[in-house]
């Protein structure tokens, strides 16, 4: 079994998505379906999938959770919720409770967006991180480099708590450039509550000239950091496709890991995923 631990659906009919802007995401503004999802993971192999949040809608976890307990490919859910509402703890509880509430497995909210680079560290998000930890479920973080130092303290500040490293924090892949993200990357990696998806980078990398070797030295410095036990795949599909395809996301992941040992690959490509988010 082949886990993809990160991806997304939207339809624009139901929500707009208001990130894509630009001729540069142009090719996204259009409807990506489960169906769509199916099509394309069944023919790279992949049987279970994680839905990941896309904006900062309450509407919009509820209806991925009933899009997961209609769909036999969606095993688990990372859905949003205000964390820093009072009633925090209450809403987690509605969430589980709800139709496909079973599928709900983390939250996540859009930090990079954030002009404070210490959002995680502020007392109603500390206090709403609490609760997600008590609810049993995990905190993904999608943030920049630059805001990698308050995701090491919030790990730690809040050890019972699992977090999710996104896209490995979005290294400038680009313009070729390791630190200081590779440090602030190892800071974040030293604390046991802390995975990291192997995801992203595609995006992250000239979209138009990439090759996997201009993403190795991203690859190797995350899973030397994390290990391979707490590594798990994603495609970032739609948004990838913006650089290469499904299949061509997942080819050059397993090429980044061909040195691995079988238990490290069976880790980042099923175990990591099976274990954090419980598909």
């Amino acid at each position: 079994m082949t886990v993809d631990a990160h991806h997304h659906v939207w339809d624009l009919s139901v929500r707009d998505q208001p990130w894509i802007t630009g001729p540069e995401l142009q090719p996204l503004r259009r409807n990506f379906g489960i169906t769509d999802l199916a099509r394309v993971a069944g023919s790279a192999g992949v049987d279970r999938t994680v839905l990941v949040q896309t904006v900062t809608v309450a509407e919009e976890t509820p209806e991925f959770l009933a899009l997961a307990e209609e769909s036999p490919l969606v095993a688990g859910v990372v859905g949003w919720t205000d964390l820093t509402r009072p009633d925090v703890a209450e809403e987690l509880a509605r969430l589980l409770e709800m139709p496909g509430g079973r599928r709900l497995r983390g939250i996540r909210h859009q930090a990079q967006a954030e002009s404070d680079p210490g959002w995680l560290l502020r007392p109603d998000v500390r206090r709403g991180l609490a609760a997600v930890a008590e609810a049993g479920l995990v905190y993904d973080l999608v943030v920049l480099p630059h805001q990698l130092p308050a995701c090491a303290l919030a790990a730690a500040d809040h050890p019972g708590l699992t977090f999710v490293l996104d896209h490995l924090g979005k290294p400038p892949i680009a313009g070729g450039v390791v630190d200081p993200w590779a440090g602030a990357v190892r800071e974040l990696a030293a604390l046991p509550n802390t995975v990291c998806k192997l995801s992203g980078m595609v995006t992250e990398a000239d979209p138009a000239r990439w090759t996997p070797d201009d993403l190795r030295p991203y690859a190797d410095t995350v899973l030397e950091a994390f290990g391979p036990e707490r590594m798990m795949f994603g495609s970032d599909w739609p948004v990838c496709t913006l650089a290469a395809t499904y299949g061509q996301v997942l080819r050059t992941a397993e090429e980044l890991t061909a040195g691995l040992a079988e238990s490290e690959r069976h880790a980042v490509f099923t175990g990591t995923a099976t274990r954090v988010y419980g598909v």
